[in-house]
């Protein structure tokens, strides 16, 4: 099967973050809808669709555990129940305010400053259900190992299927593809006008997210959130 999963960050749909992400990227995962794209100053709508395409196919999100295909012995049942088991045992943690920050020639909304809760549950995310995850064939193998990469994201391509896991992580919410120089400081700060106050009333981290692609190339949905439900 090509059907690929990931387990996602994903504000809860009724948040300001939610609302400004999935507006921005022009898609909404969790209901599959399209959302108009409309002219901003200084950037027509067309030209936004253009640098969003990338990331509105995966849907407005952080990574915490990578897209993966299941294992030959798993099912999307058994992952649902790992899941929900998994965020029961798990409490709600404070987010500090997010910035719209370059990354790699790309915008994404990143921590101002150090969020160890957020790492540590990304780190559990990848290391829980790894035995959920297939082996990369050697076309994925490849795509990955082209990529830059020092000597420990190699050793975590190998053993986990993808090179930016545990000491590698840095949250981040992608809201472009990649854009030249001048494209990307100007959309930088038409971003942060957009965004507002949404980054800095960052909702709680209550639950996590299961994001499905139903097959190569498809439009990520959101299946599934599973809240935290552990006291204290």
């Amino acid at each position: 099967m090509r059907e690929r999963f990931a387990i996602y960050y994903a504000p809860a749909a009724d948040t300001p973050l939610w609302r400004f992400g999935t507006s921005w990227l022009g898609r909404d995962p969790e209901t599959g809808a399209d959302i108009v794209v409309a002219d901003l100053p200084g950037l027509k709508g067309a030209a936004r669709q253009e640098i969003t395409e990338s990331p509105r196919r995966y849907g407005f999100h952080a990574t915490l555990k990578p897209p993966f295909r299941l294992a030959r012995e798993r099912s999307a049942d058994t992952l649902h129940a790992e899941l929900a088991t998994f965020a029961q045992a798990r409490r709600p943690f404070a987010a500090p305010a997010l910035e719209v920050s370059a990354l790699d020639g790309f915008l994404a909304l990143t921590p101002g400053t150090p969020w160890p809760e957020m790492d540590a549950l990304a780190a559990d995310c990848v290391t829980t259900f790894d035995p959920f995850r297939a082996p990369p064939d050697d076309a994925e193998r490849a795509r990955r190992a082209s990529a830059p990469l020092s000597a420990r994201q190699v050793g975590h391509l190998e053993r986990w299927g993808y090179p930016y896991v545990l000491d590698q992580f840095r949250f981040h919410m992608t809201l472009t593809g990649r854009l030249d120089d001048d494209v990307r400081s100007r959309v930088r700060t038409i971003l942060a006008d957009q965004a507002g106050d949404s980054l800095q009333a960052v909702p709680p981290v209550d639950g996590i997210a299961l994001y499905h692609e139903a097959e190569p190339g498809a439009p990520f949905r959101l299946i599934a959130r599973f809240p935290f439900a552990a006291d204290g």
